[in-house]
């Protein structure tokens, strides 16, 4: 294995130019998916080779239940600094494991305490609840995705910033935002070192359901105002894991974008421009991953079937 298992916990580096480019040059829809499946791929590649590391690592402690064969000086010696790398990879893969868990665990929690404060309204595509704190945002599962906004909110906004509002939640229920987050964001705790890929994919969600509300009605500006008002009247979300209309982010460059032209819809960008370049070798970085951490394992399981008497 060699360095090679190593590699794939810092080739998310690879993706730090296009995270941002892609934020300011790719149509929002354009810009979600490959992020989300780079960040998907990496943080599966590097949690592989730290499970690599702690085969190794596990197997130098003492009264542990592998065989013995497992620390044979041959299957030590794939790892560079086996000692000190195989007992630091412990930690960081229970770190991980629990991280993700974590995660997975409270977007579950938050889902379903919001479909149980539903289960009393009738079972319609926007369910009102009675708050006096404006508020909205997209529910996805249970019985049917649903559309969730306070008492409050539609006395804030004029009809079109309503029709906007909306058509900003039903874009992320129609695009199943709410998977790519609840990728992006466990990936993230898998290799912080992909925290860029998670912060651009939580503002091109944001983007893209701000792009398909203008289109559907129309206006760019109303829907740069409509989000500006829920954005300035809301003060809390029952449920801040899942995808909103008054995200928390970078909501004056949502705003800027909206009052500037429409993003062109190129599926990939020339490769010779900045963002091509920025997503070609992001591209790279997401395939060495993957061959490595492939080679790493394979080449790991052979040195054990090879050290293990039968």
């Amino acid at each position: 294995m060699g360095i090679f298992v190593v590699l794939p916990l810092v080739l998310p580096l690879t993706c730090w130019p296009v995270a941002r480019l892609a934020e300011q040059r790719l149509h929002p829809r354009t810009a979600t998916v490959p992020l989300t499946a780079a960040a998907s791929v990496m943080a599966v590649c590097s949690t592989v080779c730290l499970a690599l590391l702690v085969v190794v690592g596990t197997a130098q402690l003492p009264g542990n239940p592998l065989p013995d064969g497992w620390s044979d000086p041959q299957v030590r010696a794939s790892v560079p600094q086996d000692e000190f790398a195989g007992k630091a990879a412990i930690p960081a893969l229970i770190a991980v494991v629990a991280g993700c868990l974590c995660a997975l665990l409270r977007h579950h929690r938050v889902r379903a305490r919001a479909h149980a404060a539903l289960q009393a309204l009738p079972r319609t595509e926007v369910a009102v609840l009675p708050d006096h704190r404006p508020y909205a945002y997209a529910l996805p599962g249970g019985p049917r995705d649903r559309i969730v906004v306070s008492t409050a909110m539609p006395a804030c906004l004029d009809s079109r910033e309503r029709r906007a509002l909306f058509a900003h939640e039903r874009a992320h229920l129609t695009a199943r935002h709410h998977r790519h987050l609840l990728l992006v964001r466990p990936a993230a705790g898998a290799n912080p070192f992909l925290l860029p890929l998670r912060t651009a994919v939580e503002y091109t969600a944001e983007r893209w359901a701000d792009e398909e509300a203008a289109q559907d009605i129309g206006s760019r500006k109303t829907v740069a105002r409509a989000i500006g008002k829920a954005a300035l009247v809301s003060r809390a979300t029952p449920a801040p894991t899942l995808a909103g209309f008054a995200a928390p982010g970078p909501l004056p460059r949502r705003i800027a974008a909206l009052l500037g032209p429409a993003p062109a819809a190129r599926v990939w960008p020339p490769a010779f421009t900045a963002v091509g370049l920025a997503l070609w070798t992001a591209a790279t970085g997401t395939l060495l991953s993957t061959m490595f951490s492939a080679n790493s394992a394979l080449t790991l399981l052979l040195l054990l079937h090879a050290a293990t008497p039968l």
